[in-house]
C-alpha cells in the first residue's frame, strides 16, 4: 500500500494538473475478494488490484485511453475519451468464471467512486507490479 499521506492526499479528489484528466480505478467487489487481478493503462501495468484498492494517475487530457483488466479468458477493454480538467472513476468487478474468476471494467458516476473511495478501509495501492 502507498504512504498514508499519499493516500490522504488522493482521497481528496484533486483537479488534475493542465492538460489532464484524473483516473481512479478501484475494487470493492464481494465476488473474488481473494483474488487479484492486474489492470493496465494504454498497454502498461497500472497494477495488480485486490478488494478495496484503488490507484489514482494522470492521463492526456482530451484523448481517448484504454483501461484493460486480465479476465478468464481474454482481457477485457474500456475505452474512454477523457476530458482535460476532468476526474474519471472506474470500477473494476470480479466475475465468477468456468476455472477461475474473471474481471470486468465499468466507469461510474464521480459521485459513486468518491462514495466508495472514501471509505477508511479502502486504500492506494503502490502502482506497477503487474503479474502477467
Amino acid at each position: 500500500m502507498a504512504p498514508a499521506e499519499e493516500n490522504q492526499k488522493a482521497k481528496t479528489f484533486p483537479a488534475p494538473d493542465d492538460g489532464k484528466s484524473g483516473l481512479f480505478i478501484y475494487r470493492d467487489s464481494y465476488v473474488g475478494k481473494g483474488l487479484k487481478k492486474d489492470v493496465y493503462l494504454d498497454g502498461k501495468c497500472v497494477g495488480e488490484t485486490a478488494d478495496r484498492v484503488f490507484f489514482y494517475t494522470q492521463v492526456d487530457g482530451n484523448q481517448q485511453h484504454k483501461i484493460s483488466t486480465e479476465s478468464e479468458f481474454s482481457p477485457n477493454d474500456l475505452l474512454l475519451v477523457m476530458d482535460a480538467g476532468k476526474n474519471y472513476f472506474v470500477r473494476q468487478f470480479i466475475k465468477v468464471g468456468v476455472f477461475v474468476g474473471g474481471a470486468g471494467l465499468e466507469q461510474v458516476t464521480e459521485t459513486e467512486g468518491q462514495r466508495v473511495i472514501s471509505k477508511r478501509e479502502v486504500n492506494l495501492a503502490v502502482q506497477g507490479h503487474c503479474d502477467n
